[in-house]
């Protein structure tokens, strides 16, 4: 008798952990056509590996979870098995969304007020960089409003949307990224380790090891080395685009920050109605950088650049945001550099990447972010991107903690 009870709660615990981590109910989900980047995340793999890591780390059992956390229990949100969330063709590089069912409006609507969400208009809400919109059974977030109203006449409409099959996608690693920029599409699977998230396609040949040892050596803050192939799939993280089209087929850049002083100049009166000037100095955070393009045909480059306007009658390579720089032909290079402190290009590694290091003086620009998003911003220790053939990788490298990622923040 005891011994078919403990088969009877064997199986009960099997059919529970089987349900709870392991069962999906639709693996299908919903983007606008107009996607360009779609991150998938399998909750369950999440899950399963979160109880992993929280076994294994006892000294998180009794951690308070982050404040959000109700957001994935009783807020009439259904919790899907899959994640999604959705980057759209000629929007900032910041700009991400996401759709979700709605099982209770009423809930859902009663959670945004508990969690301070300010209401916008009729059914648009906001709280810090969170943006909402609410209507009948679906809610569409994102990081900005601009593409709300775009995205929810989209999905209503069969012929402007994408109905992916998740599962297949997210066959390796607890997720999937699937950049599609019109002329290709490339799916990268998602890892998360201890102390570092890694995107990479499926052959996964390469080998970032040696490049990121090297780069971790020149104390950069960016360094980044580009074919015109990577230039024209990484054109929204530039602020020169259709750089092919000036006959531009390598770049090369480096920057350090550096923290400046800044003079404002200012006019008072006194009580005869005399001017006086008054300067007030502060101190801003600005990057020293140069920047070299190499041009297949550096005339017609140049012609190019004079017919965008990108070149001032200063010198200056105006699209760059950070003024001011000047720009000089060298051959069938052109080399861009800040004005101010000198800095010396790189050596040439022959290979394609963009490494970006964390730096503290980036901390001054992170004012409006929460500190929870100030947090996980200062944990990053570095970002790469490398390519090589048919191979891409990225890299997200946080600093060293007695907790793995999944269960920090």
């Amino acid at each position: 008798m005891k011994k078919k009870i403990i088969g009877v709660i064997a199986l009960l615990i099997a059919g529970i952990i089987y349900f709870v981590f392991y069962h999906t109910r639709n693996t299908y989900t919903t983007v606008p056509l107009d996607a360009d980047a779609i991150i998938l995340i399998d909750a369950k793999k999440v899950k399963r590996q979160y109880i992993s890591d929280l076994l294994t780390h006892p000294s998180a059992w009794f951690k308070k979870g982050p404040e959000n956390s109700a957001f994935l229990n009783d807020s009439g949100i259904v919790i899907p098995d899959f994640f999604q969330f959705f980057h759209l063709k000629n929007s900032s590089l910041t700009e991400w969304y996401s759709i979700f069912d709605l099982k209770d409006q009423q809930q859902f609507l009663k959670f945004l007020q508990s969690q301070k969400f300010k209401k916008l208009s009729e059914n648009v809400f906001r709280k810090d960089h969170a943006f909402i919109m609410v209507y009948d059974n679906l809610c569409i977030a994102g990081t900005s409003k601009i593409g709300l109203e775009s995205i929810h006449k989209q999905v209503f409409k069969l012929s402007q949307k994408n109905i992916l099959d998740a599962a297949s996608l997210v066959d390796k690693g607890i997720g999937s990224i699937i950049f599609n920029d019109g002329k290709s599409s490339y799916n990268l699977y998602i890892d998360l380790n201890s102390d570092e998230m890694e995107f990479r396609t499926n052959s996964n040949f390469y080998d970032s090891e040696p490049i990121i040892a090297k780069l971790l050596k020149t104390k950069s803050f960016i360094e980044t080395e580009l074919d015109s192939e990577n230039m024209r799939l990484l054109s929204s993280v530039f602020p020169f685009k259709n750089l092919g089209d000036a006959k531009v087929d390598y770049l090369k850049a480096n920057a350090d920050l550096q923290q400046v002083n800044d003079t404002i100049i200012t006019y008072e009166y006194d009580d005869n109605f005399n001017e006086i000037e008054k300067n007030t100095v502060r101190k801003i955070v600005q990057p020293a950088y140069v920047v070299s393009l190499h041009s297949s045909d550096p005339e017609k480059t140049a012609q190019y650049f004079q017919d965008k306007k990108w070149i001032n009658a200063q010198r200056q390579f105006v699209v760059i945001p950070f003024q001011p720089n000047v720009i000089e032909k060298k051959k069938n290079d052109f080399e861009i550099r800040s004005t101010g402190k000198s800095i010396q290009p790189s050596l040439r590694m022959n290979e394609n990447y963009i490494f970006i290091t964390n730096n503290e003086l980036l901390y001054s620009h992170l004012k409006s972010f929460t500190l929870r998003e100030k947090k996980i911003i200062s944990d990053i220790d570095y970002i790469f991107y490398g390519h090589k053939d048919q191979d891409y990788y990225v890299k997200l490298k946080f600093k060293e903690s007695e907790l793995p990622l999944v269960l920090r923040w």
